[in-house]
């Protein structure tokens, strides 16, 4: 039986691994078919302290996890196939690896970005794709950008990137935008915001540089369209994933892990949540990172018998 199992290797899941096994709890880390999250699928992360002139997000992961199997902490790979969570020690079943147990449990599975699973799109992430306007429009400096979508997230997203290009295309299937009011107003005032309504995303162009385009399909006329743009976010959503979980741990509307505010601590004491799981808001690297460390704390201290409340800061 293991002290701790840390489901998830982004950002926040190493972090807590780290942090675990400083503290001589010789966590064991299960990694999905995608180690060390998405920061593996971009190219240069320039916002995460420490890295003046940028770092690759696959080799910041990398050593990440190289930094917490030096201190002791363990990784195996594998779907888990179920989860019990109705007593402790809590039960993991991991595809290639039987039955596991662990008197905590940090998950720290992330969340996916939604795709439109268009021709393209999955090739030019890194090349022009993007799902993160906070992470990558700095890239876009004076550049031609399409924003794919119609909620808050969509006209939030174009707005921030209008810092950076020379105009930004909002393109969204239905003639009409499903973001509250406030939001869409805030949009239409910024003079560096287009749209291109009631058009479906067909594929992404592309040449050797990179993305040259979107190619959409005007519902209106039927006929098809190329938008020129050097760079197209997709701001459709995020799907946090807790499937495995079985709808053990509450969840928000939108599927998010709930915690204790000021905490990492689910509604079942000894099960932690950290990351982009339990983050709707910010959805960084560094502020799941942060949510990791306080994961971590905050299991060490529930094995110690503390109790969070009683501290005194």
């Amino acid at each position: 039986m293991y002290k701790s199992i840390i489901v998830g290797t982004g950002p926040a899941g190493l972090t807590a691994a780290i942090y675990m096994a400083r503290a001589n709890l010789s966590p064991l880390v299960i990694e999905g078919p995608q180690p060390g999250g998405q920061l593996t699928t971009t190219t240069e992360v320039e916002n995460f302290p420490g890295f003046p002139d940028g770092v690759l997000g696959s080799e910041l992961m990398d050593n990440m996890r190289k930094q917490a199997a030096r201190f002791g902490a363990e990784f195996r790979t594998g779907w888990i196939t179920s989860v019990d969570l109705s007593k402790r020690p809590f039960t993991l079943k991991v595809e290639g690896h039987g039955e596991l147990t662990a008197e905590t449990l940090i998950v720290s599975t992330g969340a996916s970005a939604r795709y439109l699973g268009i021709p393209g799109e999955q090739e030019n992430i890194g090349r022009g794709v993007s799902t993160c306007a906070t992470c990558d429009g700095f890239f876009f400096r004076g550049k031609k950008i399409i924003v794919v979508g119609g909620g808050d997230s969509a006209m939030e997203e174009a707005h921030f990137l209008t810092r950076f290009a020379s105009e930004v295309t909002v393109v969204n299937r239905r003639g009409e935008l499903r973001a509250s009011k406030i939001m869409q107003d805030r949009a239409r005032a910024n003079a560096k915001i287009g749209w291109s309504l009631n058009r479906t995303p067909l594929a992404v162009q592309a040449g050797d540089k990179g993305v040259t385009g979107l190619k959409v399909r005007n519902n209106d006329t039927g006929e098809d369209e190329i938008l020129a743009a050097d760079g197209i976010f997709i701001a459709i959503g995020h799907t946090p994933n807790t499937g495995f979980l079985g709808g053990q741990l509450t969840t928000d509307e939108l599927g998010y892990l709930v915690v204790r505010p000021g905490t990492t601590e689910t509604g079942i004491p000894g099960v932690f949540a950290c990351g982009d799981v339990m983050d709707r808001r910010y959805r960084q690297a560094i502020s799941a990172a942060g949510t990791g460390c306080m994961a971590a704390i905050d299991c060490e201290r529930f094995l110690e018998g503390v109790n969070a409340e009683a501290l005194v800061l």
